[in-house]
């Protein structure tokens, strides 16, 4: 049985003396305690020293104790303090050096941001950067201030995670794949052995730990050095728990598996250069960056959480016109791994609940090419730097994603392929010869598949659906690459037997499916256009992610549901977050645009992120890009040499290899691939490779360890916590959040397609927060306006009327189509009348793999009849029928009785003209007056009168109601006596 490693160091307390730094760690209920010494001594060198002896809190009370009496002068030792409490901290960032000494850098704040089953997600709120030499030895530079401030710039307190528990640079498919065989025993003899460093120490300090000196006792040495020295901290008889108890050969045993993080997406690992070999791995703590959201979609109080990750790339990591293309070694810019998460939370454990996950990704063109911002113009001409024949740059990139996610890879290129300049078509034409390159080098059956989509020029047509034509592509991708689902096997064999899985590919397992190959996107900068493609395949996937869960009864799901406004939601928050790293903005083109339904107030939004993106671009990109060169070690400054801004240019710092005069040892031009990576396709390598990758943690204690226990760190049954201030309690609801009031179906499925309600803009400061401040606006229901005015006037005058009204105050969009054009778009000139294949290319038939009913959204005009008409039963749930007999009967002699009886038109023998004369009702329609008072109009009623019968009937019904009953009357005996009669005589 496998768990993964938990890190139990999650309290740090950072004390300081003269010579010395000491990070005392601890676990939440401060049982078990490490100590990490660092010297202050070193004006330039970082000297660590971790004992990894796990300490009591008696032992280490005692430790602080003797330090700070070690470390006080004997003139101050009465009333002085040799160890001082500097900070309180959660987490070790890592250690930085410019032209002085080395920095620590701690996470003083954090904030709980997602929970993936017992798993917590933690976001950087603040961080605190101290420096580690005293006084007394530093050495001072002019330029290290500049450094410092440069550094700085990277703002770790914005969209940094990182995790106790879980692996933030892996997927979920590759935490929860398997890497122990059943039954396995490790190697005991290859377990590590304890320090041995300082034994002749050891039993001299321990005994003086253990045994308190009597008062008025002093040190045994005259000024505490031995105290003082770093490498004296005693340590305690027993070892580290994870020796000491290791398991006997045939015992059961629970193995802690601690993954090794994928090194693309930690963003510290030049921070932790020099101390993950001397540490103990509880001190590291991986940090990614990007964005991670979350909602919980509550399906009638099941709590179903939607967790959105995207993680960014450090290879070749930069700003928008700075970083294009790909480097010498394969990474490109902007690359973020999207990982859309869907999960059972009723379930608190993953490997007993019900998981599904899909993951796709983005980054730039892997060509070597840029753009020339020498003049100040809005799009600068983009140029292709060098030839690459052999598709060297590209080659490495898709190794690199083959080995990470498998086969298939769809490329969906949104690139524009006409214009009357060429501009954008450069790219799309290199990367399909790039393409066919590749390919003539892989298996027919795991080719790269490519799949061009004009998207900003079908956006600019008014009859087109952007959104429709991307579902198809969505479906084609979903149903190629498969998807993440882990249930129980009872459930997953029904599941995976159901009629709309048989087109899914993916690797079938007795859990469920593993997705095999990724859907990767780009445009030019891989923001607007990629982010809505983006939540296109997103929404296909949260279809079938839902429909295995058992939610919905069909794996489809409407525009303007809650749950779809969730999921939109999250995607623009993601694209925003990457926006702003990348590009200085947030999005200009956002899904509401292409989806036509961005009420008018956006103009004004659009334009100012369009100057915020031009001014960043312009002015700030360059200290952005210098502060990431900084903070990923691709420039590590050196005493002497030319400064990091004073660097004409920063390629040859992002392509190593251009700097070297020799042969490089090339692959060779066909096989590009690695045969590890082409030999386990279509799975992905990384997953089938993983048990050689990974730490294990033997623990005798089984699940009830500290360092395996998922309950004991998700729940923290020795911690008091106000429930208010519960991360579930506060978490963005679909029932909470984005219900509208009075709502008379609480589904997030529920399409309100009677209302014409669209979602207000957040005010500054909440746009991001994914809660919605204010309820929706509600305007009069479309059908009131549509039989008020078919009752009064034309049709023609009806329809325009409804239009008007609603496309001026809502913009609705009540069948999931569009209803306005949109205001934001950017396509490419040309005509408009193109057929659809013209904005499609290659050779990937969308079409022959639809066998869904639900599959058939179909392209509308602007505004369809049905949208503003739409047939009766699909608004009453009732039908029109013909009358019967008896109904017609009774409406003729209404309209008789109303319009009365006419006579056949006769002609006057004196008279030329015709006249029609009138004549009382037919037999049998007797006509009764509708009131019965003399006087019945607007202005006054007058009382009819009462006659004799009905004042006796009320008088003796008061006077019962006063005396009670009194004898009965003489008819009321004659009824009786009837009555009796007929029963029984």
């Amino acid at each position: 049985m496998e768990r993964p490693v938990i890190s139990y160091l999650q309290k740090l307390v950072l004390y300081e003396t003269k010579a010395r730094f000491y990070i005392v760690g601890s676990n939440k209920t401060e049982t078990k305690f490490r100590v990490l010494k660092i010297d202050r001594t070193e004006p330039r060198e970082l000297v660590v020293n971790d004992d990894k002896v796990e300490y009591s809190k008696t032992e280490i009370r005692n430790i602080l104790t003797m330090i700070n009496v070690g470390n006080q002068t004997p003139m101050a030792r009465r009333g002085g303090v040799g160890l001082t409490k500097t900070v309180s901290a959660f987490g070790i960032v890592g250690f930085i050096r410019f032209l002085e000494g080395y920095y620590v850098i701690l996470v003083t704040k954090r904030r709980k941001v997602a929970l993936i089953g017992p798993h917590t997600i933690y976001k950087i709120e603040d961080t605190s950067m101290l420096y580690i030499p005293n006084d007394t030895v530093r050495f001072f530079h002019p330029e290290e201030s500049r450094y410092v401030r440069m550094f700085q710039n990277v703002d770790l307190s914005s969209n940094f995670y990182f995790s106790y528990s879980y692996d933030l640079t892996h997927t979920l498919q590759y935490n929860m794949t398997p890497s122990l065989d059943p039954g396995h025993q490790p190697p005991f003899e290859s377990m590590p052995s304890p320090a041995a460093s300082n034994q002749e120490f050891l039993e001299d300090i321990v005994a003086r730990v253990r045994s308190p000196r009597p008062p008025g006792m002093s040190t045994p040495t005259e000024d505490g050095a031995a105290l003082r020295d770093m490498n004296y901290i005693p340590r305690s008889n027993h070892m580290d728990q994870s020796i000491e108890s290791s398991p006997k050969p045939g015992d059961e045993t629970v193995y802690g598996v601690r993954n090794k993080p994928c090194e693309k997406f930690v963003w510290n690992r030049h921070l932790l250069t020099g101390v993950m070999e001397v540490v103990h791995p509880d001190w590291i703590i991986y940090f990614t960056n990007g964005f991670v959201g979350q909602s919980n979609v509550n399906v009638y109080g099941k709590p179903i959480y939607l967790t959105l990750i995207g993680r960014r790339s450090n290879q070749y990591a930069g700003t928008r016109f700075l970083k294009r293309g790909a480097n010498s070694e394969g990474g490109v810019a902007n690359e973020i791994e999207t990982e859309q998460i869907v999960h059972d939370a009723s379930v608190t454990f993953l490997e007993h609940g019900k998981v599904t996950s899909f993951t796709q990704m983005r980054g730039s063109i892997p060509l070597f090419w840029s753009q020339d911002i020498a003049k100040m113009v809005p799009k600068p001409p983009i140029m292709l730097d060098k030839r690459d024949p052999f598709a060297h740059a590209a080659g490495l990139h898709f190794n690199q994603v083959l080995q990470r996610s498998g086969a298939p890879i769809i490329v969906l290129n949104l690139v524009k392929t006409r214009e009357k300049k060429r501009h954008e078509s450069i790219l799309s034409e290199e990367f399909i010869d790039t393409i066919n390159y590749l390919n003539q080098f892989l298996p027919p059956d795991h080719t790269i598949q490519y799949i061009g989509f004009d998207m900003a020029r079908v956006n600019k047509r008014k009859d087109t659906d952007v959104l429709v034509r991307l579902a198809k592509i969505a479906k084609y991708c979903l149903k190629q690459t498969g998807f993440f689902l882990s249930m129980p096997p009872a459930q997953a064999q029904v599941v995976l037997k159901d009629e709309e899985f048989k087109g899914i590919q993916g690797h079938r397992s007795a859990t469920g499916l593993r997705q095999t190959g990724i859907v990767r996107t780009n445009c030019v900068d891989c923001l607007d256009r990629t982010n809505t493609a983006q939540f296109a395949v997103g929404r296909c996937a949260m279809a079938y992610q839902l429909y295995a869960l058992n939610v919905i009864d069909k794996p489809h799901l409407e525009f303007d549901t809650d749950c779809l406004r969730m999921l939109e939601d999250l995607y623009e928050d993601h694209g925003d977050t990457m926006a702003l790293q990348y590009g200085g903005s947030q999005l200009v083109h956002r899904i509401k645009g292409y989806r036509k339904i961005s009420p008018w107030t956006s103009h004004s939004r659009d334009i100012m992120q369009t100057l915020s993106r031009y001014y960043s671009n312009a002015f700030s990109d360059l200290e952005k890009q210098q502060a990431y060169n900084l903070f990923l070690g691709v420039f590590e400054p050196k005493d002497g040499d030319l400064n990091l801004w004073e660097l004409p240019t920063d390629y040859y710092l992002h392509n190593r290899n251009a700097l070297t005069f020799t042969r490089l040892k090339h692959r060779s031009y066909s096989q590009w691939w690695e045969l590890p990576v082409c030999h386990s396709l279509p799975l992905s390598s990384e997953e089938e490779s993983k048990s050689s990758t990974i730490d294990l943690l033997p623990v005798t204690k089984g699940e009830k360890d500290e360092r395996v226990n998922a309950f004991f760190e998700y729940y923290r049954p020795f911690e008091l916590t106000s429930l208010d201030d519960h991360y579930c309690m506060s978490m963005t609801s679909s029932i909470k959040d984005f219900m509208p009031k009075g709502a008379s179906d609480p589904s997030p499925f529920h399409l309100a397609a009677h209302r014409c309600c669209y979602r207000q803009p957040s005010p500054a400061g909440q746009e991001r927060s994914g809660h919605i401040p204010s309820q929706p606006k509600q305007h009069t229901t479309c059908l009131h306006y549509q039989d008020h005015i078919v009752g009064r006037g034309s049709l023609f005058s009806g329809v325009a009327f409804w239009y008007l009204v609603c496309r001026q105050e809502a913009n609705p969009n009540i069948s999931g189509k569009d209803s306005t054009s949109s205001i934001t778009s950017q396509g490419s000139e040309g005509s408009t009348s193109s057929t659809d294949d013209s904005d499609m290319e290659g050779d990937v038939n969308l079409g022959s793999d639809s066998s869904s009913p639900y599959d058939s959204e179909s392209e509308s005009n602007y505004v369809s009849f049905k949208d503003l008409f739409p047939s009766m039963k699909k608004v009453y749930n009732t039908d029109i029928t013909d009358l019967n007999k008896r109904d017609k009967k009774l409406y003729e002699r209404y309209v008789e009785i109303q319009q009365g009886f006419r006579e056949p038109k006769t002609s006057a023998p004196d008279q030329s003209t015709v006249c029609i004369k009138q004549s009382r009702v037919k037999p049998g329609l007797d006509i009764y007056p509708i009131s019965a008072f003399k006087l019945d109009s607007t202005y006054g009623v007058e009382p009819p009168p009462v006659s004799r019968l009905s004042q006796d009937i009320y008088t003796a019904y008061v006077q019962r109601g006063q005396h009670g009953a009194g004898p009965p009357t003489k008819a009321d005996k004659i009824t009786y006596a009837k009555y009796v009669s007929h029963k029984y005589m």
